[in-house]
């Protein structure tokens, strides 16, 4: 880029071409108008929201489905107080997101500037790395310092606050800027004596078992997780969710985890997802062996399994399955009875879910959201989003598809329409199907208003008990039918809601009409919403006995 009449905002938008950046999530405000003014004339595409949290969940969303960094940007001040939030979502999920927050000017720090904020220090606790950019030269190597830190190691999201001055100061002659490698993860392989050990460890077990964490849930990081599988001949199981190894999407792994006398955690923290490797989940003979990209997970999960880990080496993720890949000496050729064994646990479904009578007025959940396997069955880049409580639980359960976006281990809500919103733009001719529950739906309902805007097909299945269900199971069992509070909605049209902002929508009490309404919403090629009737039953305890 020549640097001659070019500010910090142009040196920005000059990395982002570099890094491949052609989507990013925003909403307006005074700190960032440099940058809108000099994205204007390049071919990056602004999605612009109506809530600052919305953008980070969108980046989000993009990261998981591409591969890439989602970039988010927002304002300064307030702007960057409501992102806050979503990077923590982005956090748990092991998402490469980075947040770039306007900022007041260098030149006014402790002057009292308009919206100035310690800006880093707020977004640091829920970040890899958080820092203020200090000069305009610095802009470029600052934007690939932040994208390689997002993508490397255990990815997550990383935050940049930019200061209007910088953003508005013309570029010395001088200044570098990076090169497409730079924004390339860190790869950070480990001996290959450490991994053949391991292996070897492995193939010593009786029912051995290989766990990973969220890194590896997309479709590209599951076919790599197979491919694992299938050359060591021992399962491999990904684990994303907040019920953790009761997670029903996982049927009733709980049972062949019990049963496990040797466990890789690949990537795959020890904490309340596993019950923090303790027994009854694992067997109290059970030994572990680790890869992880962090020396600080190494050591916590030294604290937890004392002489139980019995091997452990750092490397990233995607670096230490090649390796064990490579490393592996026989490759099995046939599924073994153990590796059967684990299979029909994780797919196992209660019987009883295939016989429930049609029902009209308040369906079982399993019946407002069995029939949408047909839609998501219908391509092969289908989209599957689930959040809420309960019912976020029960769409797990029940349904599969190529690409699946949950709230993930921050068991955090509210993130499922600016998901959808994202993967619409993900994935522009594939269904998106998002799940919520009544009370999710109304942390970003406007979002339906950007669905409109860029005309971004997704269709919202609302299971609507009249309730905030997840807090009312838990009051019902830990203090009585009668002592339930602060747990009840109102049984609202959230269709007309969607209809309001331009978008489809309908209204269903009746489990033959499931299908027919989704089909019609995916037709209408608008953001929908279907707002079903569900009793308001607890999330599945899948067991097979």
């Amino acid at each position: 880029m020549n640097s001659k009449n070019k500010n910090g905002a142009n040196a920005l938008v000059n990395a982002f071409e570099t890094a491949g950046i052609t989507k990013v999530f925003t909403l307006s405000g005074n700190h960032i108008m440099p940058i809108y003014d000099a994205i204007f004339d390049s071919k990056i595409d602004l999605i612009h929201t109506r809530h600052e949290a919305a953008a980070v969940h969108m980046a989000d969303a993009w990261a998981r489905l591409t591969g890439e960094a989602g970039i988010a940007l927002v304002t300064g001040g307030p702007g960057h107080a409501n992102a806050i939030s979503a990077l923590y979502t982005a956090t748990m999920a092991e998402s490469p997101v980075v947040l770039l927050s306007g900022h007041a000017p260098l030149g006014q720090l402790g002057k009292g500037a308009f919206q100035e904020m310690r800006q880093t220090d707020i977004a640091a606790p829920l970040t890899k790395a958080s820092w203020i950019c200090q000069k305009t030269e610095d802009i470029g190597l600052d934007i690939a310092k932040a994208i390689r830190l997002a993508k490397s190691g255990r990815p997550g999201p990383v935050h940049l606050s930019l200061p209007t001055d910088v953003l508005e100061s013309i570029l010395p002659e001088s200044t570098v800027m990076p090169i497409p490698a730079s924004f390339d993860a860190e790869q950070i392989p480990a001996a290959d004596s450490a991994i053949s050990k391991i292996i070897t460890s492995l193939k010593q077990a009786s029912k051995p078992l290989v766990l990973t964490g969220p890194q590896m849930q997309s479709n590209s990081g599951k076919a790599l997780l197979s491919k694992l599988e299938q050359a060591l001949g021992i399962p491999v199981i990904g684990m994303e969710s907040p019920r953790g190894i009761g997670d029903p999407s996982l049927g009733a792994f709980s049972e062949v985890l019990s049963q496990a006398d040797c466990v890789l955690l690949l990537g795959k923290k020890v904490d309340f997802t596993l019950k923090f490797a303790q027994s009854p989940g694992f067997n109290k003979d059970c030994l572990f062996l680790q890869i992880d990209p962090d020396a600080e997970e190494i050591k916590r999960a030294k604290n937890a399994l004392g002489a139980r880990l019995v091997d452990s080496a750092i490397s990233d993720v995607p670096s230490a399955i090649y390796q064990l890949l490579s490393l592996n000496s026989s490759v099995a050729s046939a599924p073994s009875d153990w590796q059967k064994e684990v299979s029909t646990a994780l797919q196992f479904e209660p019987p009883a879910w295939k016989n429930i009578p049609p029902n009209n007025g308040k369906l079982h959940p399993v019946q407002a959201l069995a029939p949408l396997q047909d839609i998501l069955d219908s391509h092969p880049d289908s989209v599957l989003i689930s959040d809420g409580g309960e019912i976020g639980q029960w769409a797990q359960a029940c349904l599969r598809a190529p690409n699946r976006i949950i709230n993930g281990v921050a068991g955090s809500i509210g993130a499922g329409i600016p998901f959808a919103c994202a993967a619409s733009v993900a994935k522009p001719n594939a269904p998106i199907i998002a799940i919520m529950g009544d009370g999710t739906f109304g942390f970003h309902c406007a979002e339906i208003d950007t669905g409109v805007r860029y005309k971004l097909p997704f269709t919202l299945i609302v299971g609507n008990d009249a309730k905030w269900n997840a807090e009312y199971q838990i009051q019902v069992r830990d203090y009585g039918q009668d002592r339930t509070i602060g747990c009840e909605l109102l049984p609202s049209h959230y269709e007309k809601v969607c209809e309001a902002f331009g978008g489809y929508g309908e209204f269903v009490d009746d489990s033959k009409e499931v299908l027919p309404a989704v089909k019609r919403a995916l037709a209408s090629k608008l953001p929908s919403c279907i707002n079903i009737m569900i009793d308001g039953l607890a999330a599945p305890n899948i067991k097979r006995s």
